[in-house]
């Protein structure tokens, strides 16, 4: 009986320390996506500003909102693939935006389309007007890999936003940063815009209070089985 009081009290206290671990571990994700929030709140409330008002590092102009004006370049559009959308596959159609006095183009996120496979799209349907003045938000190509090459059958389409392998396929030089519009698609031949990431705390409050608990009940129900034999 002993023995059984041993290996029962063990394996409580062991599976106790492991669900304590994982609540911890939920309420730092849950603190990171509250400072994330912070952050993405700042940047979404400061004072809107063009383009050539950004700062030149793209850390401190990631998110914030931005005016654009330009002309279209259809024809250099690109598609990043693989863009999920409530459940539904399709892509984003991002076109070049070309600026008087500015060498160096801006690509512009007009927004998401179905696309059964997600990797195929024809844009032509889904032109827009060759000029813009609107608003977004400003959006950094990742630096971490692996970046997968893009396929020689769809070259203008890319899994991921290589900035690398996206400036290649341009006759002209892109910014180091894109630009998400974010407004209201009226025209009946504008995607509908990408959303913004909402800003709430994610299930990491329910899964650490989910872990304490069963941590408390295997500390509970030792003590029961303790008392009861």
């Amino acid at each position: 009986m002993a023995l059984r009081k041993w290996i029962f009290s063990v394996l409580a206290i062991s599976l106790a320390i492991i669900f304590i671990s994982l609540g911890c571990w939920q309420v730092r994700r849950l603190w990171a996506r509250q400072k994330a929030n912070d952050f993405l709140a700042a940047r979404r409330l400061a004072p809107e500003v063009e383009l050539d008002s950004l700062p030149s590092d793209t850390a401190a102009a990631h998110f914030r909102r931005v005016h654009v004006r330009g002309g279209y370049d259809h024809a250099q559009e690109i598609i990043y693939t693989l863009r999920g959308r409530n459940g539904s596959p399709g892509v984003n159609i991002l076109t070049p935006l070309l600026r008087n006095g500015r060498d160096t183009a801006v690509l512009v996120n007009r927004g998401w389309v179905y696309s059964a496979d997600g990797t195929t799209l024809d844009p032509q349907p889904w032109r827009e007007a060759d000029t813009l003045n609107g608003h977004g938000f400003v959006e950094t190509f990742p630096t971490q890999g692996p970046f997968d090459p893009p396929n020689p059958a769809r070259p203008r389409s890319f899994r991921r936003l290589d900035r690398t392998a996206v400036a290649k396929v341009f006759p002209y030089p892109i910014a180091n940063y894109y630009v998400v519009l974010t407004d209201s698609a009226t025209s009946p031949s504008a995607p509908p815009r990408v959303e913004q990431a909402p800003l709430d705390e994610g299930p990491h409050r329910m899964y650490a209070i989910q872990w304490f608990s069963f941590a408390a009940i295997s500390i509970i129900g030792l003590g029961i089985f303790l008392r009861r034999t």
